[in-house]
C-alpha cells in the first residue's frame, strides 16, 4: 500500500471521525432513542391497563411526535445508539475481513460472568452499590479481554482451530456467567439489581450518563481505527506478508481484538450480549454487497451500523411494545436483505443478471461460429471479400441444429435473439443470411476462438482432437491483453489471413 493510498484511505476515515465528532458537538441533544416509552406512555396511556398486551397502531399525532423527535429521552436514545451503530459497523469491517465474524459472540458472552463477579465484589465492600454501572461495565470489560486472549491461546499453543477455540471459550464463560449469576439471584439486592438488562438489553430505558458513556467510547474507537488504518488494513488481507515486513502482527490483532470488546461492552446497554453481535457484523456484511474497495467499505457498514439503530429506536419509539434492541437487529437484518438483493457489487439480482448477460453472449457467439463454420467451406474464392460473401450464402434451420448439441427450443431462442440484434436476417424459404454486422462479428469471434486454439495446441500440450472443447470454455473470459499477445502469434503463423483454418482434425465438430 502505497503513502498516497494510505493517506486517501485514512482521509476518508478522518473524515468519519471528524464528522461524528461534529454531530456530537453541534447537536448533543439529537440522538437516537426510544426512551422509556413503557413508563411514558403508562403516564400518557392512563386509560389502559398495565396488563393489556394488545398490538396498537400509533396514532398520527404519535407518529408525528416520534419522526419530529419532539422528546428529550428519544433525542438522546438516538443519539448514543446511533454512535454505538456506526462504532460497530466500523470495527466489525475488520472483523469480517479477517474472518473472526464471531469473536463479538466470544467477548459478549465471556462478559457476563465479568459482570456478576463485579456486583458481587462490590456489595461485598459496600453493601447496596452492586448496581454501579461503571463498576458492572469494568467487569465485563476484563472478562471480555480475559476471553479474547484465552482465545488467541487456545489458537496458537494447540492444534485446535480458531472457531473450535470461540465455541469452548464462549461457552465455558457463559456456563459459568449463569452460574454467578444464580448465585447473584441468592443476595436480597440481586433481584432488583437489573442484571438481566446486560443479556437482553435496555434501549428504551437509556439516560443521558449511559449515552455520554457510549459516545465517549464510540470516538475513541473511531480515532483508533482511523489511525491504525493502514496497519489493519495490511493485516486482514495479508498477515504472512504483514509479519515479513515487521508489523507486530500480535499487537495489531490484540489490539483489534480490544477494540471489538470495546464495542461489545458498551453494546450490552444497548441490545444486550446476546445481540450485540449482530450489530458487529450484519452492517460490514451489508456494506460488502456494494463496493469492494476497503475505504468505502468501512464508510458504508458505518453508515448502514447507524442507520439500523436510527430505525430500530423510531419503531420502537412508535411501537413501545416491542423492545428496541430487536428492533435495532431487525432493521439491520432488513438493510441486509435490501442490499443482499440489490447490491452493485454481489447482489442477488445484480448477479443473476449479468450470468443471463454472459449466457447470451456466450450463445451469440457460439451462434456465430456456427454458421461461419457450416459456410466456411464455400468461401474459399471469396477470401478477399470475406464479409460480403459470409452475407450472400444462406443456411437453415436444420443445418445449424447438427452443427451443436443444441436442442431446438435453444437453438431458435438464439436465432430470434440475433434477429433483434441485427445479426442474422430471414431469407427466402425461411433460410437465414448473416447481415453486415452479424459477418464482422462472425470473423471475430472465430478468430478469437482459433486464436485461443492455437496456443493451447502449442504451449499447453492440448492435442489438437481435444482442443476445441477447451477453448469454448474459457475463449469467452479472454481479455483483451491477452487476445493482443494471441493476435501476435496468429500474425506470424498466418500472415495474410484474416482468419486462420481450423487446427483440429477435419471434421471435428464442437460438443
Amino acid at each position: 500500500m502505497t503513502s498516497a493510498n494510505f493517506t486517501l484511505s485514512t482521509a476518508r476515515l478522518l473524515v468519519l471521525g471528524v464528522g461524528v465528532t461534529a454531530l456530537l458537538a453541534l447537536s448533543p441533544a439529537i440522538s437516537l432513542a426510544a426512551s422509556d416509552h413503557d413508563h411514558k406512555h403508562s403516564h400518557e396511556r392512563e386509560h389502559l391497563s398495565l396488563a393489556n398486551h394488545e398490538f396498537e397502531w400509533p396514532t398520527w399525532e404519535q407518529f408525528v411526535d416520534v419522526i419530529s423527535m419532539q422528546k428529550y429521552n428519544t433525542r438522546t436514545v438516538l443519539l448514543g445508539t446511533t454512535f454505538l451503530g456506526i462504532c460497530a459497523g466500523t470495527v466489525g469491517t475488520f472483523m469480517l475481513l479477517r474472518k473472526r465474524s464471531l469473536i463479538g459472540d466470544v467477548v459478549s458472552h465471556a462478559s457476563l460472568p465479568g459482570i456478576a463477579i463485579a456486583f458481587l465484589v462490590m456489595e461485598l465492600f459496600d453493601p447496596g452499590s452492586g448496581k454501579s454501572l461503571s463498576g458492572l461495565l469494568i467487569g465485563a470489560l476484563i472478562a471480555g479481554l480475559l476471553g479474547v486472549l484465552c482465545t488467541v491461546a487456545i489458537r496458537r499453543l494447540t492444534r485446535i482451530k480458531e472457531d473450535a477455540a470461540m465455541a469452548i471459550v464462549l461457552s465455558i464463560f457463559f456456563g459459568l456467567g449463569i452460574a454467578l449469576f444464580t448465585v447473584v439471584q441468592n443476595i436480597p439486592s440481586g433481584n432488583v439489581a437489573g442484571l438481566h438488562h446486560f443479556i437482553f438489553g435496555k434501549t428504551a430505558s437509556m439516560i443521558a450518563a449511559d449515552v455520554t458513556l457510549i459516545v465517549k467510547a464510540a470516538v475513541i474507537v473511531l480515532l483508533v481505527c482511523c489511525l491504525l488504518f493502514k496497519e489493519f488494513s495490511l493485516m486482514c488481507f495479508d498477515e504472512e506478508f504483514a509479519t515479513t515486513q515487521g508489523w507486530p502482527v500480535l499487537g495489531l490483532d490484540l489490539m483489534l481484538m480490544g477494540l471489538v470488546v470495546g464495542v461489545s461492552i458498551i453494546g450490552l446497554q444497548s441490545v444486550g450480549l446476546l445481540l450485540v453481535v449482530a450489530m458487529l457484523i450484519i452492517p460490514a456484511a451489508s456494506a460488502r454487497f456494494w463496493t469492494d474497495k476497503l475505504g468505502k467499505l468501512t464508510i458504508v457498514a458505518a453508515g448502514f451500523g447507524g442507520l439500523s439503530a436510527f430505525m430500530g429506536v423510531l419503531l420502537s419509539a412508535l411501537f413501545p411494545r416491542i423492545a428496541a434492541g430487536a428492533v435495532i437487529v431487525l432493521s439491520g437484518s432488513f438493510l441486509f436483505i435490501i442490499s443482499m438483493a440489490l447490491g452493485t457489487r454481489r447482489g442477488i439480482i445484480g448477479r443473476i443478471r449479468q450470468q443471463r448477460r454472459t449466457r447470451q453472449r456466450v450463445g451469440r457467439h457460439d451462434l456465430l461460429r456456427a454458421v461461419y463454420e457450416f459456410l466456411e467451406p464455400s468461401l474459399v474464392d471469396d477470401v478477399a471479400n470475406l464479409s460480403k460473401a459470409l452475407t450472400k450464402h444462406p443456411v437453415q434451420f436444420e443445418q445449424l441444429l447438427g452443427m451443436r448439441s443444441w436442442s431446438t427450443a435453444r437453438l431458435r431462442k438464439l436465432i430470434r435473439t440475433a434477429k433483434r440484434g441485427d445479426i442474422l436476417r430471414a431469407g427466402s424459404n425461411e433460410s437465414l443470411h448473416l447481415t453486415e454486422v452479424g459477418a464482422i462479428q462472425s470473423q471475430n469471434v472465430v478468430r478469437n476462438h482459433r486464436l485461443w486454439e492455437i496456443y493451447l495446441i502449442e504451449h499447453a500440450d492440448i492435442a489438437p482432437s481435444h482442443v476445441d472443447r477447451d477453448a469454448d470454455i474459457i475463449e469467452h473470459l479472454l481479455g483483451p491483453e491477452l487476445m493482443m499477445e494471441l493476435d501476435g502469434l496468429l500474425s506470424q503463423r498466418y500472415p495474410n489471413m484474416a482468419v486462420p483454418s481450423s487446427p483440429h482434425p477435419i471434421g471435428h465438430m464442437s460438443a
